[in-house]
C-alpha cells in the first residue's frame, strides 16, 4: 500500500531520494505529495511565484522510465527542488521578483540549475524573494506577501524567504537560495529550517541576478544538516564560466556527518555573542552551547577586536554595489520598483567612495582577525538572529529595553560577519520561544572547510529533536 502524500511530503530529501532509488516510492509520489501541499497552503503563504506543476509531473514518468531501465542520474534523482527565482531557468520566466524582469526568458540554465537536473532533480518551482533581493522580509509589492508557515501573521525573513517557507512547510524536499548579507541564513533561522553560506567563490553565481557582487552567493536550504550536505555536493565546484569561482577540491560534505564533535573547539565572542538578544534567543543560545559541550566540544571564549563595526560595513557595501548595478533602470523606470527598494538604491547613489573604500578596508581587517582566530578553534558559534519573526509589514523590532531598531540594521547583526569576510557560515534550528517560532544558531568557519560545519551541525541534530517539530 502505498504512503499517503501527507506521509511523503514529510519525509526528508535524503530519506525521499533513498526511496527513490529502491524503487519503494515513486517520484510521481514525490511530485503529488508536494503539489497538493503547494495547493492547500500557498495561496496564504504566498512561498512560490511560478510553479511548473505539468511539467513536473511529465519530467517525473521519464525519470521513473529511466530507473526502471538502469539509468540514475544522480542523488537527486526524482526530488521536487525548488529554486529562488533570481536563479536562471532556461526558457523559463525568472523575475528576481521584480516588475522589470517580469519576461524575462533566460537563454540558458544558471550553473546550479544545470547541476540540480544533471543530478536528477525535478525543478517544481520558482520562489518568491525581496525584490532583486535587497531585504529583509520577503515582503514583495508585485507577487505578494510572503508569510511563515510557523505563524501567518509573522514574516519569514529574506530575501530568500519563498524558498525557506517553501521547505519549512513540505512544499518541496529542499531549495536553493541566494546570500548576500544573510538571505539564506535568516530565512533558515525563522522558518526552522537549515541553510549554508558557502565560502565566497565556492558555488558559481553564473546566470544569478546579482544584488552586491563582492558578498552574492547560492547555496542549498533544506530540512536537515544532511539534506543541506547532499545538495551542497551537487552545486559546489569550480565553474569557468564565473570569474569568481575558486578552483578548489571539493569534498563529499555528507562522509563525515556521522564523526560527531568530541575533542572539538567551539569559540564563542562572550562581548558579543551574548549581546543584545531577546530573551528567547539568549536562553536557546545558552542550552545550544550545553548541548554541543555535551557532544565532547570544547567551548572556547575569544576575542575578535573589530568585530563591532561590522553592520555599518555591511550595510555600505550592500548599499553601493546594488545601486550601481541598477544604475540605468533607476533612471529610466524608476516608477517600477518597489517603494523600499528605491529608496534603498537611491541612498546608494548617494554613498561616497571613501565610505565604501572604508568599507572594503575593515572587510580586510576583520577577515585577517578571523583568520588568526581559527588557530586557537575550528568553528564559532553565534545566535543568528537576535530576534523571533516579527508581525507581517513590520520594519521595525523590539530587541531589548522596549527601545524600536529599524529591522534591516537589527537584522544582520550576527549574519553580516561572513558575508563581508567570504567565510562559510550554516544555520541550524536551536529552540523555539515562548510563541513557538524558531530560533536559529550559526556556525562560522574556517575558508572552504563547510565540511566541518556540517558536522558540527549534524552533531547538535543528533542530540536534539528541533528538526522534527512541524
Amino acid at each position: 500500500m502505498s504512503p499517503s502524500l501527507g506521509t511523503v511530503a514529510n519525509l526528508s530529501l535524503s530519506e525521499a531520494a533513498d526511496l527513490i532509488r529502491t524503487r519503494e516510492l515513486s517520484s510521481s509520489d514525490l511530485v503529488e505529495a508536494c503539489l497538493e501541499r503547494i495547493g492547500a497552503l500557498d495561496a496564504r503563504l504566498k512561498a512560490y511565484i511560478s510553479v511548473y506543476a505539468d511539467e513536473a509531473r511529465h519530467v517525473a514518468k521519464a525519470l521513473e522510465t529511466m530507473l526502471v531501465a538502469g539509468h540514475r542520474l544522480g542523488p537527486l534523482h526524482g526530488v521536487p527542488i525548488a529554486l529562488k527565482d533570481n536563479i536562471a531557468l532556461r526558457g523559463k520566466r525568472t523575475t528576481a521578483g521584480s516588475k522589470i524582469l517580469a519576461d524575462w526568458l533566460p537563454d540558458e540554465d544558471a550553473t546550479v540549475a544545470a547541476r540540480l537536473k544533471s543530478a536528477g532533480a525535478i525543478i517544481i518551482g520558482k520562489t518568491n524573494l525581496h525584490e532583486f533581493a535587497w531585504g529583509g522580509t520577503t515582503d514583495n509589492p508585485h507577487y505578494g506577501t510572503c508569510r511563515n508557515p510557523w505563524n501567518p501573521e509573522r514574516f519569514p525573513a529574506g530575501s530568500s524567504g519563498g524558498s525557506g517557507v517553501a521547505v519549512a512547510a513540505r512544499m518541496c524536499f529542499g531549495a536553493l537560495g541566494t546570500d548576500t548579507g544573510g538571505s539564506i541564513r535568516l530565512p533558515s533561522a525563522m522558518n526552522g529550517i537549515v541553510g549554508i553560506r558557502p565560502t565566497i567563490g565556492r558555488v558559481s553565481n553564473n546566470g544569478v541576478v546579482p544584488l552586491a557582487w563582492s558578498m552574492d552567493t547560492v547555496g542549498p536550504m533544506a530540512r536537515t544538516v544532511r539534506d543541506c550536505a547532499l545538495l551542497f555536493n551537487v552545486v559546489a565546484g569550480h565553474d569557468p564560466h564565473d570569474d569568481g569561482s575558486v578552483l578548489e577540491a571539493t569534498p563529499d560534505y555528507t562522509a563525515g556527518l556521522d564523526l560527531g564533535i568530541r575533542g572539538m573547539r567551539l569559540g564563542v565572542m562572550p562581548d558579543y555573542c551574548f549581546q543584545h538578544l531577546q530573551p528567547a534567543v539568549l536562553d536557546a543560545f545558552r542550552k545550544a552551547l550545553a548541548t554541543l559541550k555535551d557532544c565532547g566540544a570544547t567551548i572556547v571564549d575569544v576575542q575578535i577586536d573589530n568585530i563591532h563595526g561590522n553592520i555599518a560595513a555591511q550595510l555600505t557595501v550592500e548599499t553601493c554595489e546594488p545601486s550601481t548595478f541598477h544604475q540605468r533602470w533607476l533612471r529610466e523606470r524608476p516608477e517600477e520598483y518597489g517603494e523600499d527598494v528605491r529608496r534603498l538604491l537611491e541612498v546608494g547613489e548617494m554613498m561616497l567612495a571613501t565610505q565604501y573604500i572604508q568599507a572594503q578596508r575593515y572587510r580586510k581587517l576583520l577577515r585577517q582577525e578571523f583568520i588568526q582566530a581559527f588557530h586557537l578553534v575550528d568553528v564559532f558559534v553565534c545566535p543568528t538572529v537576535p530576534f523571533t519573526a516579527t508581525p507581517v509589514g513590520a520594519t521595525t523590532v523590539v530587541i531589548e529595553n522596549g527601545v524600536e531598531e529599524d529591522m534591516l540594521s537589527a537584522i544582520m547583526q550576527f549574519t553580516g560577519v561572513p558575508s563581508l569576510t567570504g567565510l562559510p557560515s550554516l544555520a541550524v534550528p536551536c529552540g523555539f520561544d515562548p510563541d513557538g517560532l524558531p530560533i536559529g544558531m550559526q556556525l562560522v568557519g574556517r575558508p572552504f572547510d563547510e565540511a566541518t560545519l556540517f558536522r558540527v551541525g549534524a552533531a547538535f541534530q543528533s542530540a536534539t529533536d528541533f528538526r522534527t517539530h512541524v
